[in-house]
């Protein structure tokens, strides 16, 4: 069979390791502590798939004053030790990633460092190295295309010919601002019922809920 894709681009947080919830909990915590109230579930709302960056931007705007110059950091100390504790990959992420042939990377809103540990921790770094992206790279982080534009670039591919896999709205505006084709996740331990209708209107082609899936729904959009 003849493929339509050259290369397939994951997201990290929420495709190949289930820690949206881990983070939401660490950045709503930071937050409230100064002087910003607000819930992991409104993070998760608010803030799913944007990059740090721009929701600082947002938020910094709402408070009227600039968060201290080290917020970042905090967060991230603060989603690391969590990580360490509770951080899992995905279920059969693993299995679904060696039964594909193509070539493949990681495209993702978080800083390296935390792309790393993550990956690290849920033993799928070796999968992707060197080829591991982040928002820190380019200008603009998700929603804008400026991710996935660059992780097409460093692997010399066409963005018509890369197939993203995708658990965010802005991570799906992002793709297909580039001219991809997306795959919505929602088999996260984030998603809630309705999730996979909200991906399908984001622009997903398909979605799916168990990386089991995978190999099977690529192979069925690329013969389209």
């Amino acid at each position: 069979m003849t493929s339509n894709f050259d290369l397939i681009i994951f997201d990290c947080d929420g495709v190949l390791v289930d820690s949206e919830v881990i983070s939401c909990r660490a950045h709503a915590a930071t937050l409230t502590r100064h002087g910003y109230p607000i819930t992991a579930d409104q993070v998760l709302d608010r803030f799913l798939g944007v990059s740090d960056s721009e929701a600082r931007r947002t938020i910094e705007t709402e408070l009227g004053r600039n968060l201290p110059e080290d917020f970042e950091i905090e967060v991230k100390q603060a989603t690391l030790q969590r990580y360490a504790d509770d951080l899992k990959p995905v279920l059969h992420v693993g299995e679904a990633i060696a039964a594909i042939s193509l070539p493949k990377c990681v495209a993702s809103s978080g800083t390296p460092e935390k792309i790393r540990h993550g990956l690290t921790c849920a033993g799928l770094y070796d999968l992707f190295s060197p080829h591991v992206f982040s928002a820190t790279q380019v200008e603009r982080g998700k929603p804008a295309p400026d991710l996935f534009l660059f992780a097409a670039a460093q692997m010399a591919v066409s963005p018509a010919r890369c197939l993203v896999i995708e658990d965010s709205m802005p991570g799906i505006a992002g793709a297909r601002a580039a001219g991809m084709t997306v795959l919505g996740f929602h088999g996260g331990s984030h998603c809630r019922p309705g999730y996979a209708d909200r991906l399908h209107a984001a622009g997903a082609a398909k979605t799916f809920d168990d990386m089991r899936q995978l190999p099977g729904l690529i192979e069925s959009v690329a013969a389209n």
